[in-house]
C-alpha cells in the first residue's frame, strides 16, 4: 500500500486493551475501524454486546450469501459462465464443465485466476500442459490462448482482473519464500500428451473477450502448435495445500497476512489450516470489524469454517463495504478457547477496493436469510 501522511492521532478513553486483538476487558468485545483494510491507522473499540447484535437489517449493506454450488448448468465456454459479483477492475464467475471445451478460450480483457473447486484433468495452452485438480489456482497471463480437457466434472471460480494483471504480494521482511516458495509455481510441460493435442484434427474455434464481448477466429487446424517459447511470463499453478500460512501464537493476524495474489484494485487471499493462537488473552476468533474500505467476498472450498455457521462447501458470502461484522454467535461463543488445536478450512478471499455488483448467477441462489445468521436464539 501506498504510504499516507494520516492525520497523526493518540488517544486513548475509558476501558480499553493495551494490545489489539488481546487481553480484553473483561465482559467486552474488541470491534475494528481502520483505513485501507488493515494497512492503516486504527481505532479498537471495547463494547459490553457484540457489535452484531441486531435484530433486524435492511438496506444495500444487507449481508449476502450465495450457494455457488447450486448453479447446476454447465458451460462449454468461461464467456457462458454465470456471473456472480464484478466491477471495473474485476469480474468473478462460477463455471461447471462436464466435457472438454469444444472451443478454445482468450482473455484480451486481463489476466485470470482460475481456482478449482471440484473436478480434475488438463490444461492445454500455448505454452503447454498442465494437470489441475482440487484446489489448484490456474494463473493465465492475458492474452493466453487455452482450454480445459477434463477427466472428472470441474467447478471453478473464475477470477478476472479486468485491464490489470496479477502478482505476487511484497512479502517484506518475511522474505520471498515465505507463505510459499515460489518454487511451488508449476509452468506448462509440452510433454507427449500436449504434441498429442496438437495434432488433433478438425476446425478449431477461438472465443476472444475484449470489453465485455465475444469475437471467435475459425481456424483449419489447432492453433496451439508452438514447438517452443522462453521468456520469464506463463501460466502457472499452485495448490492451496502448498500454500504455508504466516501464523502467531499470541495475536491473530488479519485476512491481509493470507494474501496469495493482488491485483490494482483487489487481493485474492488464501486462508488454510493454522493452529490456533494459544496465548489465554489472544482472541482465536476473526475479530469485528467495519470493513470501510473494501468489498469483502469468501468462497469456500472445504473443510469446518470455524467462524461461520450455516455456510457448506461452495457457498460464497458478500460483506459489502461499510457493513460491520464478525464471528456468528457459536464461533464467538469460542473466542478465547478453542476446542481443536487448529483450523480446518480452505477458503478463497477476495478484497475489492471498488464496490462489487452482485450478477444474475449469484442472485438465483442467493440465500436471504443470512443476515439473521448473527442472531442469537434469544433474538
Amino acid at each position: 500500500m501506498t504510504k499516507k501522511n494520516w492525520i497523526p492521532v493518540r488517544g486513548a478513553q475509558g476501558r480499553h486493551s493495551r494490545q489489539a486483538h488481546a487481553d480484553l476487558p473483561e465482559g467486552t468485545y474488541e470491534r475494528e475501524v481502520s483505513k485501507e483494510g488493515f494497512f492503516g491507522p486504527a481505532a479498537f473499540f471495547y463494547h459490553r454486546r457484540p457489535p452484531t447484535g441486531w435484530t433486524a437489517f435492511e438496506g444495500p449493506l444487507r449481508p449476502r450469501a450465495f450457494d455457488l454450488a447450486a448453479l447446476n448448468a454447465p458451460a462449454e465456454s468461461p464467456w457462458d459462465a454465470p456471473l456472480v459479483l464484478s466491477n471495473a477492475a474485476c469480474e468473478m464467475r462460477f463455471w461447471k464443465l462436464v466435457q472438454p471445451m469444444p472451443a478454445l478460450a482468450r482473455d484480451a480483457d486481463g489476466d485470470l485466476l482460475i481456482f478449482v473447486h471440484q473436478g480434475e484433468g488438463d490444461l492445454f495452452c500455448d505454452y503447454g500442459r498442465l494437470v489441475y485438480a482440487p484446489g489448484d489456482y490456474l494463473y493465465l497471463p492475458r492474452g493466453t490462448m487455452w482450454r480445459l480437457a477434463p477427466t472428472a466434472a470441474t467447478a471453478a471460480l473464475v477470477i478476472e482482473a479486468t485491464n490489470a494483471h496479477f502478482s505476487l504480494p511484497d512479502r517484506g521482511t518475511l522474505g520471498a519464500h515465505a507463505v510459499f516458495d515460489p518454487a511451488m509455481l508449476d509452468t506448462p510441460s509440452m510433454d507427449e500428451a500436449f504434441r498429442v493435442h496438437q495434432d488433433l484434427a478438425g476446425e478449431f474455434r477461438v472465443e476472444i473477450k475484449k470489453r465485455g464481448q465475444v469475437s471467435v477466429a475459425t481456424f483449419p487446424y489447432n492453433p496451439l502448435d508452438a514447438v517452443g517459447w522462453h521468456g520469464d511470463l506463463a501460466p502457472v499453478r499452485l495448490n492451496v495445500r502448498d500454500i504455508r500460512p504466516v501464523v502467531s501464537a499470541r495475536y491473530h493476524l488479519p485476512p491481509s497476512a493470507h494474501t496469495t495474489f493482488v491485483s490494482d484494485r483487489f487481493v485474492v487471499c488464501t486462508f488454510a489450516p493454522r493452529p490456533f493462537e494459544t496465548d489465554p488473552g489472544a482472541i482465536k476468533v476473526p475479530f469485528f470489524h467495519n470493513n470501510d474500505d473494501y468489498d469483502e467476498v469468501i468462497f469456500y472450498h472445504e473443510g469446518d469454517f470455524f467462524s461461520r455457521d450455516q455456510i457448506e462447501a461452495g457457498m460464497m458470502t458478500f460483506h459489502p463495504s461499510g457493513f460491520t461484522h464478525g464471528p456468528h454467535p457459536k464461533a464467538l461463543s469460542r473466542m478465547l478457547v478453542q476446542p481443536k488445536a487448529e483450523t480446518d478450512e480452505y477458503a478463497v478471499m477476495i478484497d475489492a477496493r471498488d464496490p462489487l455488483d452482485v450478477g444474475p448467477g449469484a442472485a438465483s441462489v442467493e440465500n436471504t436469510a443470512y443476515v439473521d445468521s448473527w442472531k442469537t436464539a434469544a433474538q
